[in-house]
């Protein structure tokens, strides 16, 4: 097996775990957990971003770590803290124990990614490594996807799904230890890189597109269950279809190679904002409102791809770094999302935080990431 082809494998499993499955599933359940739970919005909210906060703080190290460590022992780490991280959240019989639990799971994914990046720079060939990236960082689709059939073979049963998912976790840990390499640093730059034009314009545009994410990431079960009285199997019938539509994301190398990077993150940010609306206005019939998921997760993650390439472009000698800016400053744009758009559902209302969202993705496309025109 080609190194390509072993190195996406495997980064495409960890990543549809980590961030499907660790992270993005929580919205996914949040009606049920509420329900027993007794959350809240400005509480659910809170703790969504809370998974977004362990994610900004473990993927600040994880540049570092895997600098120092070596990719196969940073990807093992994650795998282990999202199990740890879904078995809390199985057990948790309270609403803090579960705050803390979330946070856990929501640390391996900040570990995953930049890993998974310096193991296709150190043994994926130059040609190939833009597509093998957009291939791995398209995980994110397939395991949203997944969760939803997951959610409906256990009759919705939050707590059951998450301990399956935790022992897939373990699964993927030892996965991890067999297929990547160890790719460690031996002269590691270490401290904080110059903060050029590029990589300026992509903090501003991740932390905006973070942000706008959150409508539908954190409180996409609570706005279709509010708005059109959704139940479990709709709601994952639409969590579904954002995995499924995700997986264009896959497409995301290729479409920059033809069009453009500039192009192509001004097109998805357009999209982004029109999903959010058409997901959380209440006034779309069923079929366009999962048509909106499912463009949501094709714009979701083919901005994801988009960020990755645009920071491994600006810090070409330090990619696992590059990934990690762009990547850290859109979680923080979701940690500050989250409790932000709560706050206003419970407030102003649902439709005034739908058009302060989409207005966010908008602001974010037209944010030009700065290279020479051959690269942008």
């Amino acid at each position: 097996m080609s190194p390509a082809l072993r190195i996406g494998a495997t980064g495409f499993g960890l990543i549809a775990l980590c961030y499907g499955f660790a992270r993005f599933a929580f919205g996914l359940f949040l009606p049920q957990i509420d329900a027993e739970l007794n959350l809240g919005p400005s509480l659910s909210g809170v703790i969504s971003g809370g998974s977004f906060a362990g994610y900004c703080i473990a993927i600040i190290a994880a540049a570092a770590l895997t600098e120092w460590f070596g990719a196969r022992t940073v990807a093992m780490a994650a795998a282990t803290m999202a199990a740890i991280g879904m078995a809390g959240i199985a057990l948790a019989p309270s609403p803090t124990l579960l705050a803390v639990a979330v946070i856990v799971a929501g640390t391996s994914t900040g570990l995953a990614s930049p890993p998974m990046a310096a193991a296709v720079a150190a043994a994926v060939r130059p040609d190939r490594q833009d597509a093998t990236n957009t291939i791995i960082n398209a995980g994110t689709s397939a395991g949203v996807a997944l969760s939803g059939p997951i959610a409906l073979a256990v009759n919705g049963q939050w707590r059951t799904t998450f301990a399956v998912f935790a022992g897939m976790a373990i699964a993927l840990a030892i996965g991890a230890a067999l297929a990547l390499p160890p790719s460690r640093d031996s002269r590691p730059s270490g401290g904080l890189p110059r903060i050029t034009g590029p990589l300026g314009r992509l903090i501003v545009a991740t932390f905006l597109a973070g942000v706008a994410s959150t409508a539908i990431w954190s409180f996409g079960g609570q706005l279709v269950s509010r708005s059109l009285g959704w139940g479990t199997t709709e709601t994952a019938i639409l969590w579904s279809c954002i995995g499924a539509g995700g997986i264009a994301g896959a497409w995301a190398g290729s479409l920059m190679s033809r069009f453009g990077l500039r192009r192509v993150h001004l097109l998805f940010c357009g999209i982004l904002a029109a999903t959010i609306v058409a997901v959380g206005s209440g006034l779309a019939i069923a079929g366009v409102v999962l048509a909106g998921g499912a463009l949501f997760g094709a714009a979701y993650v083919m901005l994801t791809g988009v960020y990755l390439v645009w920071g491994v472009r600006a810090l070409p000698d330090r990619p696992a770094t590059g990934l990690t800016i762009g990547f850290l400053t859109l979680a923080i744009g979701q940690t500050v999302g989250a409790p932000i758009f709560g706050l206003l559902m419970g407030g102003p209302g649902m439709q005034t935080a739908i058009i302060a969202y989409a207005a966010f993705a908008l602001l974010a496309g037209v944010v030009r990431p700065g290279f020479a025109s051959g690269r942008a």
